[in-house]
């Protein structure tokens, strides 16, 4: 099993580093051919940084493995709410009472019941793939609507990884590098999570929903760190609720159209209730504007802690 464990991590390295490649890349590609900063935002920086997931999914739906690719997400989703606001509430709180995230959330919400729904209409088809990519393209024109109707301004130095000095040749190898390192990562962490699954005796999904969701959320956890630190904690939410709405809708809307994706029996009856039950602890954070203290911050991650507990043992 030494050999597995070594490919899960060589997997989560470069598939860490391969992300932030594309999203430097594809960024200043954007901005140099004109596309507005405010699109660019919106659209290549919530993709690039949800591609460590993706190509996750999609190699696991391509391999016949529906517990790792649907794991993979649902596990994601309850993990960027209990560990990635609560690690970060533990070193500063995060000022959710300042921010006006309704709208947001509310579309959080619409998107984690649509994927409950679908999946108890599973398994996952092409077909229900097509309503979850409808429900993102949706949720993108929405939210380019809106911003564009309170004319928030933003500058391209404010979009992560925008350089204007970066030059041409760099760009072009940050996205080279971005496009062939996440296949690759993703090669070795679905092959070590697989094996280290079936020598464990766990299932596939339990790998997918533990394992793989945690290592895939890596870049979040970094990013709300860093955030709430800074007192930013406009990112920390907005990053988490945009990543939760972009892994349902996109991917595995995108993976429902490589293949089929049967949805466990152990998922419909727990994880996807508890992935629900973490979206609407939210609500008093968003909805009754409280702060997410330190000792919130310990109860999700005290929540976590146990809900993996049930699933491993």
């Amino acid at each position: 099993m030494t050999m597995d464990l070594i490919y899960v991590a060589l997997g989560l390295v470069i598939l860490v580093f391969a992300g932030d490649a594309l999203v430097k890349g594809a960024v200043n590609l954007s901005l140099r051919l004109g596309i507005p900063a405010l699109v660019v935002g919106l659209t290549v920086v919530a993709f690039g940084t949800s591609a460590p997931e993706m190509l996750v999914s999609v190699k696991a739906a391509m391999a016949g493995q529906p517990g790792i690719a649907l794991g993979n997400v649902v596990g994601s989703n309850t993990v960027n709410v209990l560990l990635v606001l609560g690690i970060p509430a533990l070193l500063a709180t995060i000022h959710s009472s300042r921010l006006e995230l309704r709208r947001s959330y509310a579309i959080m919400v619409a998107s984690a019941l649509l994927f409950i729904g679908l999946c108890f209409l599973g398994p996952i088809t092409w077909w229900h793939a097509l309503i979850l990519l409808v429900g993102l393209a949706l949720m993108l024109w929405d939210s380019f609507r809106s911003t564009e109707q309170t004319r928030v301004e933003s500058d391209d130095a404010d979009i992560e990884g925008a350089d204007p000095n970066m030059p041409w040749p760099l760009v072009i190898a940050w996205l080279a590098g971005g496009l062939i390192g996440l296949p690759v990562g993703a090669d070795f962490l679905v092959e070590g999570s697989v094996n280290i699954a079936r020598v464990l005796g766990v299932s596939e999904t339990v790998i997918g929903l533990t394992l793989v969701a945690i290592g895939t959320s890596l870049p979040e956890l970094a990013t709300s760190i860093a955030a709430a630190l800074k007192g930013q904690a406009d990112v920390a939410m907005g990053n988490v609720i945009g990543s939760n709405i972009f892994n349902l809708l996109g991917i595995i809307g995108v993976a429902g159209l490589v293949g089929d994706l049967a949805v466990p029996v152990q998922m419909l009856r727990l994880d996807l209730w508890v992935m629900l039950a973490a979206t609407l602890l939210l609500v008093p954070f968003v909805l009754m504007k409280r702060d997410i203290t330190r000792v919130v911050g310990a109860g999700f991650i005290a929540i976590y802690a146990a809900y993996a507990a049930v699933l491993v043992l």
